[in-house]
């Protein structure tokens, strides 16, 4: 359970394979129902989340284990990169 929100903010988040996915910039929260819906994260890894966005949020439901940093389930593919096909003229 998290203390007080301002502690997790700027943290760094992994996957549960230990793949970086991003840093915490904010939280999404229910007021209502008192409850954490997301974490927004900046200085995504665009291995493996394809966005042109600065920042994605990822839901909470996802989160494993939080410390010096947070652990998420790992539910991302790897994004490849298209590579250029270049033919020779003869």
């Amino acid at each position: 359970m998290i203390g007080e929100v301002s502690s997790i903010l700027g943290l760094r988040v992994y996957t549960d394979e230990g793949r970086y996915v991003g840093r915490i910039a904010d939280l999404a929260i229910d007021v209502d129902a008192r409850q954490v819906k997301g974490l927004a994260l900046t200085d995504v890894n665009r291995l493996l989340i394809e966005t042109r966005a600065n920042g994605v949020i990822i839901p909470y439901r996802l989160v494993k284990a939080v410390g010096d940093i947070v652990i998420v389930k790992d539910v991302f593919k790897r994004v490849e990169k298209k590579k250029e096909v270049i033919e020779e003229v003869p």
